[in-house]
């Protein structure tokens, strides 16, 4: 079953730094695409940032410069390095992966269960 399993996250003042971490299992092929999304209370779930395999990592404008994707295709894992955090930051983080399951006939996509990271003064 494939499957996506993150950690990091929690509580963080305003300037500070977090670091999450995803970890793909499952999946035949190396992800074609794992991203971060986040969903705060009362606001649709929104793009962070998005890793394509062998592509430029594409970012939401209001985390340009303060947050930093990056992957290990040798792992299937993809982290997103938070800085400069803000309380607008405050939200589930959940990690998505495009994924090939075994016995699958076509790519797939997948969600991690979500990491709360809160920004409070």
């Amino acid at each position: 079953q494939a499957q996506l399993v993150e950690s990091g996250g929690g509580l963080v003042q305003p300037g500070g730094s977090l670091r999450l971490s995803c970890a793909a299992s499952g999946s035949i092929f190396v992800p074609q695409v794992m991203a971060w999304y986040r969903q705060a209370p009362g606001k649709q779930r929104e793009l962070v940032a998005k890793a394509i395999t062998d592509g430029i990592p594409e970012y939401a404008d209001s985390v340009k410069g303060r947050f930093t994707i990056s992957r290990d295709n040798t792992k299937n894992t993809v982290d997103l390095q938070m800085s400069s955090l803000k309380p607008e930051d405050t939200a589930v983080y959940y990690c998505y992966g495009r994924l090939f399951q075994r016995g699958s006939v076509t790519w797939g996509d997948y969600w991690g269960q979500g990491t709360q990271v809160t920004v409070y003064s």
